[in-house]
């Protein structure tokens, strides 16, 4: 199962290098697995719970449109709630000011 979480943001910097770069991000449950190498467009970063394996984020930033990208990927019936909810906790918490809108939805 996936599911889809898209933010709207306000223009300015990379909130997926701001997230990468984020020395709190564990402080909210969410650890960095992997990076694609800095400079090549667009990047993406893959996250997963702290608290939770029910599977991972794969997290892309669009800059022309402001809009953060993120698919849930779970394997078998892992619940994807976690890190769901780890995930939209952090970037209220930590980007709320940058972030307009947040549109989820689930793909089968």
């Amino acid at each position: 199962m996936q599911i889809l979480i898209h933010a709207l943001c306000s223009k300015g910097e990379s909130l997926r290098e701001a997230i990468a770069n984020d020395a709190r991000l564990e402080k909210h449950h969410l650890l960095k697995v992997r990076e694609k190498q800095a400079g090549r467009a667009p990047g993406w970063m893959k996250l997963r719970s702290a608290t939770s394996a029910a599977g991972v984020l794969n997290i892309e930033w669009h800059p022309q449109s402001s809009v953060l990208l993120a698919r849930v990927i779970t394997r078998g019936s892992g619940l994807a709630s976690v890190i769901v909810g780890d995930y939209i906790n952090y970037l209220l918490r930590r980007h709320g000011r940058r972030v307009r809108t947040i549109i989820t939805a689930k793909s089968l």
